[in-house]
């Protein structure tokens, strides 16, 4: 397992959101601004463009506590009981070890991806992402790729086990996020129960 490395000192460098930093990622793109190798395995910065049907399944980060920041469009989280819609300008922090999930709630959204090691261990989602995804042959989300709704569940379960990611089953999902309405369920932004984030 890698651990954070303080005798590593990092070398500064620009980089920009274009295909050459970008992977085709589970439908969506991943843009990685910063890898975890980069930063002695303290932290990772990714931009995620993506629409609905692409989200990821309700996980667990065993490594890092995780920030989105929205860019564009808009996004609900499930997290434990509560249920928190952001948008444009929002952040949402997700702590280390706690269950979540999110969908899009707009046609497309595009947000920043923080992860920082909560401990010892290097933050891995960067890894995760890699593995899970191939280089981009372009900018524009596609029509038609494998999503996590069609790919075989035991591969993303494999790799995020290697990764410190927990990819929780159906019916630890429904224990940990009893507000989840489960993969592939549409979210409307109206609905009576959420904690909508204030604008300050």
């Amino acid at each position: 397992m890698m651990q954070v490395k303080d005798n590593l000192l990092p070398t500064a460098f620009a980089r920009a959101v274009t295909v050459n930093s970008t992977f085709a990622y589970m439908g969506s793109l991943m843009t990685f601004l910063a890898k975890g190798s980069e930063t002695s395995g303290r932290f990772a910065l990714m931009e995620y463009y993506t629409k609905p049907g692409n989200e990821p399944p309700p996980h667990v980060h065993e490594r890092e506590h995780e920030l989105y920041f929205v860019l564009e469009g808009t996004m609900r989280f499930y997290c434990e009981d509560k249920t928190l819609d952001i948008g444009v300008g929002d952040v949402m922090f997700l702590p280390q070890g706690k269950p979540h999930a999110f969908t899009c709630t707009s046609s497309v959204v595009r947000t920043l991806i923080f992860v920082q090691a909560a401990g010892r261990d290097a933050v891995a989602l960067d890894s995760y992402f890699l593995a899970m995804g191939e280089p981009a042959g372009s900018m524009v989300l596609p029509d038609s790729a494998v999503t996590y709704a069609v790919n075989d569940p035991r591969h993303a379960t494999r790799v995020g086990a290697s990764t410190g990611i927990q990819i929780l089953s159906p019916s630890e999902t429904q224990r940990a996020l009893p507000q989840y309405p489960g993969s592939g369920v549409a979210s409307s932004p109206s609905s009576p129960h959420l904690l909508r984030v204030p604008n300050e």
